[in-house]
């Protein structure tokens, strides 16, 4: 009898619009041409925790202002944002993904810039609300700005 050895590859929670996937505000895609790189060596789950926590495409644009988020025409949709971050947290404990690679700037998955709250594109240092949930429970998170690094130290 012959058998098949599947190799397991590690899993890695991916912000949708890095995949391509059109989950933005304004519906379009961030997509990361890095992406066919890390699908050599990783499974990517790709998740839109501003989508998954109820709000469509396409939406008024959000930020944060400390722990709440607003949307510029005035509507707090923290719940929505908070919903995402508990939904990708379920998912990454569910599968075992210790790394996710979110997309930089977003009030949900910013890991090292946020919009600064007062929507004139200004942004200032600080995390999403999915990012700092997940970085709480131990999950590493990376942005799209880091896959190239992130790519070389799996290979070191």
């Amino acid at each position: 009898m012959k058998y098949k050895i599947f190799k397991v590859m590690e899993k890695i929670l991916i912000s949708a619009c890095l995949i391509g996937d059109k989950t933005r505000y304004d519906g379009k895609s961030n997509y990361s041409p890095l992406i066919k790189d890390l699908l050599e060596k990783y499974e990517l789950v790709p998740f839109c925790p501003e989508v998954e926590g109820g709000l469509k495409v396409p939406r008024q644009p959000s930020e944060r202002i400390n722990d709440s988020v607003i949307m510029n025409d005035g509507r707090n949709v923290t719940k929505q944002f908070n919903d995402g971050a508990e939904k990708a947290l379920n998912i990454c404990l569910y599968l075992g993904i210790k790394i996710a690679i979110l997309k930089d700037g977003s009030p949900s998955c910013g890991s090292t810039e946020i919009h600064d709250g007062t929507f004139s594109d200004k942004k200032i240092p600080g995390s999403g609300i999915t990012t700092e949930l997940l970085k709480s429970k131990g999950i590493k998170v990376l942005n799209e700005n880091q896959i190239e690094e992130f790519l070389k130290e799996k290979v070191d």
